[in-house]
């Protein structure tokens, strides 16, 4: 009994991770597709959640400290985060350095007034199938994907601003 619950144990775990792979690599986050949820610690300490943010408009953007187009974003996602909070927007910054100290001077010196999440093991923008950086989706009230962006150029926030709105309207 013994040996066949030896053999038996690895084809099953092996199968099991097999499958669970195959789910991850089907996991790229499109337009129309569930965000898939993930908890992070914060910069402040405390862990956030996506799930928790349901019912209302989220707007998760992924950036790394070495990203020049990230900074340059970074004042217009204040601005964006100020405008909209007491509508119901929740904006997120999930910075995916490895040394959570070159977050945190980052974010100081822009000043960022939004939370900053941690993938410092790049778990999360690995199961949202990042490929460039800056990234950044808005997720409706139903914690569905309705706007990817990918990169940044100059006037994204204009574009930020109006899916929002859109968004918010929405209930």
């Amino acid at each position: 009994m013994t040996s066949t619950f030896l053999r038996i144990v690895p084809s099953t775990l092996l199968g099991s991770l097999l499958l669970a792979a195959a789910g991850w690599a089907n996991a790229a986050v499109t337009v129309g597709s569930n965000a898939p949820d993930f908890t992070l610690r914060t910069l402040n300490g405390p862990n956030m959640r996506l799930q928790e943010q349901r019912g209302k408009v989220v707007l998760v953007n992924f950036w790394a400290t070495w990203c020049g187009p990230c900074r340059k974003e970074m004042p217009h996602l204040n601005r964006i985060s100020d405008k909209y909070k007491s509508a119901g927007l929740v904006l997120l910054g999930v910075n995916i350095d490895e040394d959570v100290r070159n977050a945190a001077e980052v974010a100081g010196k822009l000043k960022v007034s939004f939370p900053v999440l941690l993938d410092t093991d790049k778990a999360v923008s690995k199961l949202y199938d990042l490929n460039s950086m800056p990234s950044t989706m808005v997720i409706d009230r139903s914690g569905k994907v309705r706007f990817l962006h990918r990169g940044y150029q100059d006037g994204y926030e204009d574009t930020y601003d109006q899916q929002i709105r859109e968004l918010l309207k929405e209930r």
